[in-house]
Order: C-alpha cells, then sequence, then structure tokens
C-alpha cells in the first residue's frame, strides 16, 4: 500500500511568487524611465531584491524535485527522463532568443534572423543544466554527500575562478574565468550581445548554480521527512540565517555578484530562501492562514509555462514597430501607463498589469485542470 505525498500549499504559493516577482522584474526595464532600485539588478557587485529572483527559481526547482523518488527505475530510465527533460528545456531556451525569428533591416524590410546570431546560454539554459546535474547527483549520493558536494562545488567555483580568471581581474567581467570559457567555447555570435563578450548566464555560472537547485531539494526533503514540523521550520530558519552570515562574511574575499553567480552570493540567496520558505510554512500550513494564497498558487501550477508565455510576450511586442523609433512593448508602458502616472509608480503598474495578463492566462489553465510539465 502506497503512502500519499504530504501537499504543502505554501510551497505551491512561494514557486508562484517566485514567477510572479520574476515576470515584474523582467518587465520594468525597457520602458524609458527607470523603475525602482530593487526592482534592478545590482551592475556588477551588490545585491537587490531582483537579484534574489532567478536563484529562489532554482531553489523551488529543486523542492520540487524532493516530492518523487530519485532512485525509482533503472538507470536507463532515469538517465532518459532527466535529459529529455533537460534538453527540452534548454531548447526552449534558445528557440526564445530566436523568437520572433525576424527582424527589420536597415531599410525596414523583415528578414530571418541568422542562426549564427542565436545566443545559446540563457536563463532557461541554466535551469536545464542545473536541473540534470542535480538530478544525478539526487539519484547517486546520500543526503550528507549532498552537502559535501554544495561545498566542494562552491570553494572549486571560487578556485577556478582565482585561478583561471586574468590575475588582478578576477572579478571583471572581461576578465573572470567564465568569460574567458565562454568565449573560447562557444565564442562571441552566440553569447548576450549588450555586455562586450561577457554573459550574465554563462557556463561556469552552472557549477554554483546547482547548489540552489539541491539546497531546495534537501530543504524540501527535511518537510517531508520531519518528524515535528515546528522544530523542522526552527533549524531550517536557523540554518538560513547562519548561511546569510556566512555569505556575507566571505564577501570581501569572494564579492556578492549575481551575474558572476559567486559562492557568496549562493549562500546570501539560498539562506533567504530558507527563511522566506521556513516562515511561509509556518503561517499557511500550521497557522492556517491563507488568505491571498490562491493568487500566487495559480503561478506555481504552471511555473515554467507562465514564466515562458510573459518572456514571448515581451519578446513579441518589443518586435513590433510603432513608428519610427518606438515599438509596441515601449508604446504601452509610455502612452498609457507613464503617462497616466510617471516614474517609477508608472513602471511598476505597467509591470504589474503586465504580470496579471499572464496570471489570467494561468487562471484560465486551471479552471480547466491544465498542468503543463516542461
Amino acid at each position: 500500500m502506497s503512502v500519499a505525498k504530504p501537499r504543502f500549499l505554501s510551497l505551491d504559493v512561494f514557486r508562484g511568487a517566485t514567477v510572479c516577482l520574476m515576470i515584474i522584474v523582467n518587465t520594468s526595464t525597457g520602458t524609458g524611465t527607470d523603475p525602482f532600485p530593487w526592482l534592478v539588478h545590482a551592475r556588477w557587485i551588490g545585491f537587490t531584491a531582483a537579484d534574489w529572483v532567478f536563484p529562489t527559481f532554482l531553489f523551488v526547482v529543486g523542492n520540487s524535485m524532493s516530492f518523487g523518488d530519485p532512485r525509482r527505475g533503472g538507470e536507463g530510465e532515469f538517465l532518459a527522463k532527466a535529459l529529455k527533460r533537460a534538453t527540452i528545456l534548454f531548447l526552449l531556451g534558445v528557440l526564445l532568443y530566436w523568437y520572433p525569428f525576424l527582424r527589420p533591416d536597415a531599410d525596414g524590410h523583415w528578414v530571418m534572423i541568422a542562426p549564427g546570431d542565436i545566443r545559446l546560454t540563457g536563463v532557461l539554459q541554466r535551469i536545464a543544466l542545473a536541473f540534470f546535474l542535480s538530478s544525478l547527483a539526487v539519484r547517486h549520493l546520500s543526503t550528507r554527500a549532498l552537502s559535501v558536494l554544495c561545498a566542494a562545488l562552491l570553494l572549486g567555483h571560487w578556485a577556478v575562478m582565482m585561478l583561471a580568471g586574468v590575475p588582478g581581474e578576477q572579478f571583471t567581467k572581461l576578465g573572470n574565468a567564465g568569460t574567458r570559457l565562454d568565449l573560447w567555447l562557444i565564442g562571441p555570435s552566440h553569447l548576450y550581445r549588450k555586455d562586450s563578450g561577457f554573459d550574465p548566464e554563462g557556463l561556469l555560472g552552472v557549477m554554483p548554480s546547482v547548489v540552489n537547485v539541491l539546497a531546495g531539494y534537501l530543504s524540501g526533503l527535511a518537510l517531508r521527512q520531519g518528524a515535528e514540523m515546528r522544530r523542522t521550520l526552527l533549524r531550517m530558519a536557523g540554518a538560513g540565517a547562519a548561511l546569510i552570515i556566512v555569505g556575507l562574511a566571505w564577501a570581501p574575499a569572494l564579492p556578492i555578484a549575481k551575474k558572476l553567480w559567486t559562492g557568496s552570493y549562493v549562500l546570501l540567496t539560498t539562506g533567504i530562501d530558507l527563511m522566506v520558505m521556513a516562515g511561509l510554512v509556518w503561517v499557511i500550513e500550521l497557522r492556517k492562514q491563507t488568505a491571498g494564497a490562491r493568487f500566487f498558487e495559480i503561478f506555481g501550477k504552471n511555473p515554467l509555462a507562465l514564466y515562458l508565455l510573459s518572456e514571448l510576450l515581451t519578446y513579441g511586442c518589443q518586435a513590433l514597430p510603432i513608428g519610427p523609433k518606438q515599438h509596441l512593448y515601449d508604446w504601452i508602458a509610455t502612452t498609457v501607463f507613464l503617462r497616466l502616472i510617471p516614474g517609477p509608480v508608472g513602471v511598476l503598474l505597467f509591470s504589474t498589469c503586465f504580470m496579471l495578463v499572464c496570471w489570467i492566462v494561468g487562471f484560465w489553465l486551471d479552471r480547466r485542470k491544465i498542468v503543463i510539465k516542461i
């Protein structure tokens, strides 16, 4: 007789809130007006609320993994399923950066974007690689060994950055080891185009991002296996506070930087995730306070699909010209929202309405009990 898996509404809310904030952050730029500083990623070294979103998404990916059985089935079956999902995610990421496949040339004619100009790295690509590597680790290692692996990955990434980067320039955009690897292995034509050859989702950053996924997995496992929920949550919150302190203490030697995905950044974001998750489980599962939970649960049921929808809408609107120097995305923001409420508040209103459009699609999917698994 099989035992039913525990269901945590709080984890759906956590996942949904992450996607919600991810959409708001991604649509707060490109409007011609500066948004609130917390909605903008740190220029280089530093940390804002926007920098917390992506690693938290990886954390909830690992959290979801903890509710399955990683050792079920044969090795071949497991590898086929994990590789299939990672490949689909990776290819969706590549297609997303190719979309809408056409762009206007200097004469205003629409021409096909050449395959040689497609960015091969990106958010979905990093999720795919981090998920696949984490799946292998979870299947073959014990929980204690996973903790050791996390420490080894963070220290190893630090060592690679210091030893393989340009001496004295290990934490600069073009002198860091990750940029050197990407330019050598992938080439500038397939990397992020707006940062002189530096790619914030480059290959070396996959190494520490696996830790975000594994931390989510281990925390989900603790919730499932904990005999006394209150004690588990207190330990989780304590561990989160400890990681934040260690990350901040490490920062003078290894700066907190999302674009480099440094170990100090991983510890800081993971610590925040543990504390937030413990708080949500406490409020929703133990205190039974569920006001507003339904809104975020909608996003939590189809997180990747709704994130992908938001990106397609963004890129599609940015590709449609409205006049010689304006596209549809900018026109809606400036003509409707920023004219009504100028400044950062208008930008936030625009981003919130954009997010709500995606939520309506999620609500429609939920009403029809459609769950799009990617």
